[in-house]
């Protein structure tokens, strides 16, 4: 079990990282409002349950995953409770099959560390050349729960408000698909 605070509807008094300050600056300069706690660290989906109930959302599950040579990049969201299988998305998308990110590619592409990947990491402009996928299902939620770019910072935004504002801002398009 993790602590988790309550509910904030401010900035944080502090940033933890780059990411971290430029995922509240983006909120920021498109008035997209959110809701927002601090927790312990959270890096499992399971983690996550007592954050999704204090916020009242479900959290994605946010994955960079990549081909063998490391080349191609995908930024794959998908419910947080489905099941992932790499096959399958690769199937989905007509490529070779990819494999997860190593934890240095995360941190040097999206500038989070394991278990605080996040559309925000979009906003970097080494993450320029990533492919933005979503599974379907995740889009059909109204709420779109996330990290801020750390482990121990959560929110949630209009689903919304990530697909009209933040991922036109990011300069990324995205595609949509059906595991």
């Amino acid at each position: 079990m993790i602590n988790v605070s309550e509910v904030y509807k401010d900035f944080p008094s502090e940033f933890k990282s780059f990411l971290h300050k430029k995922t509240y600056d983006a909120l920021r300069e498109l008035n997209i409002p959110f809701e927002r706690v601090e927790n312990d660290s959270a890096v499992t989906m399971e983690d996550c349950i007592q954050i999704d109930a204090r916020l009242n959302m479900k959290t994605v599950k946010t994955l960079l995953l990549t081909n063998r040579q490391e080349t191609s990049f995908y930024l794959f969201v998908t419910p947080g409770d489905k099941m992932f299988r790499t096959k399958d998305f690769s199937s989905a998308m007509g490529i070779s099959r990819v494999s997860f990110a190593t934890p240095e590619k995360l941190l040097e592409i999206l500038g989070t560390e394991v278990g605080a990947a996040t559309i925000f990491g979009l906003l970097c402009e080494s993450a320029r050349d990533v492919q933005l996928v979503f599974d379907s299902q995740a889009l059909c939620e109204e709420w779109y729960g996330c990290t801020d770019g750390t482990t121990t910072g959560y929110m949630k935004i209009a689903t919304k408000d990530v697909l009209e504002k933040l991922v036109p801002y990011t300069n990324h398009h995205y595609t949509v698909i059906d595991v």
